[in-house]
């Protein structure tokens, strides 16, 4: 079964072998895994050691948000958050929940966070500390120039919290050269092609001295988790999702092995392909090709009378693929994972298999036009 949703995602048949095992959680050995695991996920993000560390936390990458907002943001805080889709809505409400104030930043659902007007948002509001950004935003398939947005926010005194869960290990980021980053928040199963149950947050060490104190939280507090970290021999602070670190450990080897570009790169060429053949079924992708990231493609529901998406989801299931059952954008799309552990070549078959799932459901290629740009191949 191939996982065509942008995470969990399909996995390396060695990654999946480390699950086969039971770990205890606070033997030396197992101490030495959690170590690596957090000193690899370092190494994708570029950090220095000195300056950044990796704190791992059980759960999904909504509970890292979580923890990073109230570690880094202070009780009735305010942080500018560009509203670039469902990610980012529900950062805002995770902000809210936790009493701090999320000022949100209009953005078109088929626009990137224009950079011109989170400068004028910082200036024009000195009472934002933060600027809250989603990397790649899977709700509509577009990625945000995160890197120069935090380096502006830096220009201009303020601090930045990254939401990387789905663009973490593909895109570009080296955090030395990203000083005013206090958080980025990930997960293990996106792009690193781990399982899914732990989620990380790299942060600056000098500002979790800083926000000792802030959480309002024992589980959430980064502060803390850091000032665990530092014991001598220090292990998990909590029982962690043990089997699911060890593969991510294996995942972490395999990832280094083929590095971030020829990752990116073998996502970019799974979105191609899909992109293109969803175009050649009658399909229209919701994004046009300028606009179009690597991670996940977005499909323009068919407008026609047979399409209900759920027969669409269980008629592909039956030929080995899966995708998410339910909308996330305003206008009806359908969501295809580009990440994972399979090539281009396999993506092609999957097209195949959509397909004829679309006529298993009475939807021909002259039927599934849904409106929208006319889609323009994004291969040569």
């Amino acid at each position: 079964m191939l996982l065509l949703i942008p995470g969990p995602v399909t996995t390396d048949a060695r990654v999946k072998a480390a699950m086969a095992q039971d770990y205890a959680p606070w033997d030396n050995d197992f101490r030495q895994t959690y170590r690596q695991v957090c000193d690899g996920v370092l190494r994708v993000a570029q950090a220095s050691p000195d300056e950044h560390a990796a704190l791992a936390l059980p759960g999904c990458g909504h509970f890292a948000v979580e923890a990073a907002i109230r570690t880094f943001v202070p009780q009735g805080g305010r942080l500018l958050a560009p509203s670039t889709g469902a990610y980012a809505a529900r950062l805002q409400k995770l902000a809210g929940d936790a009493g701090r104030i999320a000022v949100p930043l209009a953005v078109g659902p088929a626009e990137r966070v224009n950079p011109l007007a989170v400068a004028a948002a910082l200036e024009q509001d000195p009472t934002l500390t933060h600027l809250a950004l989603v990397y790649s935003e899977t709700g509509s398939g577009i990625c945000h120039d995160v890197p120069e947005l935090a380096r502006i926010a830096h220009a201009l005194g303020r601090r930045v919290i990254v939401d990387a869960v789905s663009a973490f290990g593909a895109l570009p980021l080296d955090l030395r050269g990203l000083p005013a980053v206090d958080a980025v928040v990930l997960t293990a199963n996106k792009c690193l092609e781990g399982l899914p149950g732990a989620a990380f947050v790299v942060a600056r060490r000098d500002s979790l001295e800083a926000a000792r104190g802030n959480a309002g939280s024992w589980s959430l507090d980064l502060a803390d988790i850091y000032q665990h970290t530092l014991q001598p021999n220090a292990g998990p602070r909590f029982t962690p999702p043990a089997p699911t670190l060890a593969a991510l450990a294996v995942a972490l080897d395999l990832y280094h092995e083929e590095g971030r570009e020829a990752r990116l790169a073998r996502y970019t060429a799974n979105m191609r392909a899909l992109y293109d053949g969803i175009g050649a079924l009658g399909l229209t992708p919701y994004l046009p090709p300028a606009l179009q990231g690597p991670i996940v493609v977005n499909v323009l529901a068919p407008d026609a009378p047979t399409w209900n998406l759920q027969l669409f989801v269980d008629a592909l299931k039956r030929r080995g693929y899966v995708l998410s059952n339910f909308y996330n954008t305003e206008q009806p799309t359908f969501r295809v994972g580009c990440i994972g552990a399979f090539g281009p070549d396999r993506m092609r078959l999957a097209v195949d298999a959509m397909g004829a799932a679309l006529g298993d459901i009475g939807i021909s290629r002259e039927s599934a036009a849904s409106g929208g740009f006319f889609p323009l191949p994004l291969t040569a």
